[in-house]
């Protein structure tokens, strides 16, 4: 059986459907799925063993240049951008196709380009109500719960097998031959909303508590804002590194020689988890009941403030408080670094 998922984006969304296609591919043996995911994420699909083929877009590049992708190009024969991958997307007639994201310009359209019957959650379930008109088959999902357990719930229906009572299995083909390193703590500083940054001085003060126990810190980053946030808290610390800026590859890979990470709600925390790296995630402003990062070895912590997770992009709480965003008070570095540490059990260092 031949399956193509269509979920592009973003690295914490691709995070969560691998466990659905550990579900499926134990389930129905000899079942082999493609993956049409955004350029910058190829890695992740092409991580898992049950994924015959990657199939690149890049929907965020073309959005800025349409014309420029659908010309001819010499990297594409005598084919544009667009058009090579509309070709390599309907080279396959599917047995079926399985819109993981359920919104329309970023999947759904997508999934009608591609060669099968199509299926995804109903207008009550997805996101996008008006996608369940472009599917031959639409699943029933309640939205109020963890998006694994909403995807895992899709492909047990849509692909007919008993939906597993298990804890999420990411199924990555993990790399044991790491680097030998000093002992190091990597900090995912890093993420989208300014609502769900916690303070650079709280950040400072973890990176001391972690080089008072001997422990060196990585700090790697993504943009100029991120490095030069990085290069303040690493400056006067021998023991704290500035990592290079990397590829998807290398971060796995600078993930796995950790001994633990400390991070935000970002697409790097949920992949540290995949790769069953201990660690803690600190949520605010967002809810971690529904998207909240998923392994056996890592623990979130969620802040208790009256007016949190308020899902804003933006702190508006306009009372007292030490800290911006408010809703972090009492997430001190104290309590995150106690909880990392029984996370981590300290043995290590």
């Amino acid at each position: 059986m031949r399956v193509l998922i269509v979920k592009t984006s973003s690295l914490g969304d691709l995070i969560h459907t691998l466990p659905a296609v550990t579900d499926a591919a134990a389930a129905i043996p000899g079942i082999r799925f493609d993956w049409v995911v955004e350029e910058a994420f190829a890695e992740i699909p092409a991580a898992h063993p049950a994924v015959a083929r990657v199939i690149p877009i890049a929907l965020r590049r073309w959005r800025k240049a349409w014309k420029r992708a659908s010309r001819k190009a010499p990297a594409f024969g005598s084919r544009g951008e667009i058009p090579a991958f509309l070709k390599n997307l309907r080279q396959e007639n599917y047995d079926l196709i399985i819109d993981a994201q359920g919104l329309m310009f970023k999947s759904a359209l997508v999934a009608v380009l591609a060669r099968g019957p199509r299926a995804g959650y109903d207008r009550r379930s997805a996101r996008d109500p008006w996608v369940a008109l472009t599917y031959t088959r639409r699943y029933p999902v309640l939205r109020e719960q963890h998006a694994i357990k909403r995807v895992r719930q899709l492909f047990a229906q849509a692909l007919n097998y008993k939906l597993p009572e298990t804890a999420p299995e990411y199924g990555l083909n993990l790399d044991t031959q790491t680097r030998r390193e000093t002992p190091h703590l990597l900090l995912l500083h890093g993420t989208t909303w300014p609502s769900k940054h916690w303070p650079e001085s709280y950040w400072a003060e973890l990176i001391l508590l972690a080089i008072r126990q001997g422990l060196a810190v990585r700090l790697p980053w993504g943009g100029d804002a991120e490095r030069q946030r990085a290069e303040r808290l690493a400056a006067g610390h021998p023991m704290v590194q500035v990592l290079p800026q990397m590829g998807l590859a290398e971060l796995m890979q600078a993930l796995r020689c950790a001994v633990g990470v400390i991070g935000l709600d970002s697409g790097l925390s949920h992949l540290a988890a995949a790769l069953a790296v201990p660690g803690v995630t600190i949520y605010g402003a967002t809810r971690q009941d529904l998207t909240g990062v998923t392994g056996a070895w890592h623990q979130n912590l969620a802040a208790t403030f009256p007016c949190a997770p308020c899902l804003k992009r933006h702190c508006g709480y306009t009372g007292e408080s030490s800290v911006q965003p408010a809703c972090y008070e009492q997430l001190t570095p104290a309590v995150v670094w106690e909880c990392f540490r029984k996370q981590v059990q300290w043995k290590a260092v």
